[in-house]
């Protein structure tokens, strides 16, 4: 069931963003007089549709993308003598419909994340304070250098009093690279030299430390002794077995540690104080641990901003996201990152089964960061790819004259095997994570 449901939500965030992705092809290329033949849903044999006009839009076998085929599109195509042709247009007007395809994609993320912050923008609690490093795994390159707990990060690089979402920024971004961090401990300034080590099981860097966030139970697991002990949604965990709790990842730790005898916990309700003795129960989920019996949250507080506050943030965002994006791309071309980090097909089904089980807002959020990577993805200067044409328009453009045929077919065909290899790759790597070992 859980299946057939995120292969629903998959068709339904996919079909969306070839909707939108491929409008924008079809609005400028009508807009310059270029003959439509197909707008289709997928690629393949025709299934079924209707036709308007002179466009025949359609559903194809094979549901996972989509295209809209111009008259004089592909290299070869004896158009030259039809003025509707999408090669008789000038290259300016040929370059445009190319881009309007992702631009229209740029403009769904900026668009529906504007919408939500207007009705419910969710900033955590601690966002705007400084960045403390709440937590550091034992022999994590930021423990190694002798950084510690507590620690409040003043500067990481170029980027002075940053917050949490500054430093995950220039982690994930640096494995195998030297980050300068300066930090304040009792009053005094220690500089520090941390080179993030690449996760395995993530594709990105990791410096081995989290952030100093209040711990709140969001859940009590039904018949554990936290339950039974009292403990209440909302209660914030200050202290467990005498260990002062600064982030989720501490507690883990400290829980872990117990062995599973009871642990003094001291949480806070409604500002006030109180202690009690919770006994850890042991489970079989992620190779067998000890647990505390509560489901954790972070604090979150949601505020409905302006239409321009909307606009703002979410273009914020949207180039935060895009500038990772590139650091990623950048990451695996250099080879200090893993391309265990691309998600296909697959990661992306259960992400939207998931997101449209948490309910619309998270499902909406799922949608903007697929549209910005379809939009980054096709812009790349792959052929076959609206990247790879506008490349090729613009080369054009600086040489004044047409590139020879044979050498856009050649181009074209290896950019279709160059992509063929990019699914397998994805497919494979979404297969890899969901199967044991």
């Amino acid at each position: 069931m859980v299946f057939i449901q995120n292969v629903w939500w998959l068709l339904v965030l996919i079909g969306i963003m070839i909707m939108i992705h491929e409008l924008g092809h079809y609005w400028a290329a009508r807009f310059f007089d270029v003959r439509v033949e197909a707008f289709s849903f997928g690629f393949g044999p025709r299934l079924f549709g209707f036709r308007k006009g002179e466009t025949d839009f359609r559903f194809s076998a094979i549901l996972f993308g989509g295209y809209v085929k111009m008259t004089g599109e592909q290299p070869g195509e004896e158009t030259a003598s039809d003025p509707r042709a999408f090669s008789s247009k000038p290259r300016w007007q040929r370059l445009i419909i190319a881009a309007a395809g992702p631009a229209m994609n740029i403009i769904l993320a900026v668009g529906v994340l504007t919408g939500l912050f207007m009705f419910r923008f969710p900033r955590p609690a601690n966002a705007h304070l400084p960045a403390t490093i709440g937590y550091l795994r034992a022999d994590s390159p930021a423990a190694k250098v002798g950084m510690q707990e507590g620690d409040r990060i003043v500067q990481i690089d170029d980027v002075e009093n940053p917050v949490w979402e500054d430093v995950i920024m220039k982690e994930i971004a640096s494995p195998g690279r030297q980050v300068s961090v300066t930090v304040e401990r009792n009053g005094e300034r220690r500089h520090y030299l941390v080179t993030p080590v690449l996760d395995d099981k993530t594709g990105v860097g990791s410096a081995g430390w989290d952030d100093e966030h209040p711990v709140q139970i969001g859940g009590l697991l039904a018949g554990m002794d936290a339950e039974k002990k009292g403990l209440k949604r909302g209660d914030i965990l200050i202290a467990v077995d005498g260990k002062r709790v600064r982030s989720t990842a501490r507690l883990h730790d400290i829980i872990r540690g117990s062995d599973g005898r009871p642990v003094e916990v001291v949480y806070k309700r409604d500002g006030k104080e109180y202690k009690t003795t919770v006994t850890p129960s042991y489970a079989d989920q992620d190779g067998g641990r000890y647990m505390l019996g509560v489901q954790l949250e972070r604090p979150v507080v949601f505020t409905a901003l302006s239409f321009p506050d909307a606009l703002r943030e979410s273009i914020r965002q949207n180039v935060r996201m895009g500038s990772m994006i590139f650091k990623l791309l950048q990451g695996i071309i250099e080879r200090r990152m893993s391309p265990k980090s691309l998600e296909g097909p697959i990661r992306i089904a259960q992400l939207s089964g998931e997101a449209a089980r948490e309910g619309p807002l998270t499902f909406f959020l799922l949608m903007t960061n697929v549209s910005l990577n379809l939009a980054i993805f096709n812009l790349l200067p792959i052929p076959i790819l609206d990247g790879g044409l506008i490349l090729l328009l613009l080369v054009e453009m600086i040489m004044r004259r047409d590139l020879s045929l044979q050498f856009k077919e050649t181009v074209f065909k290896l950019g279709m095997v160059f992509l063929m290899l990019v699914v397998v790759f994805v497919l494979y790597n979404d297969i890899s994570k969901i199967l044991p070992g």
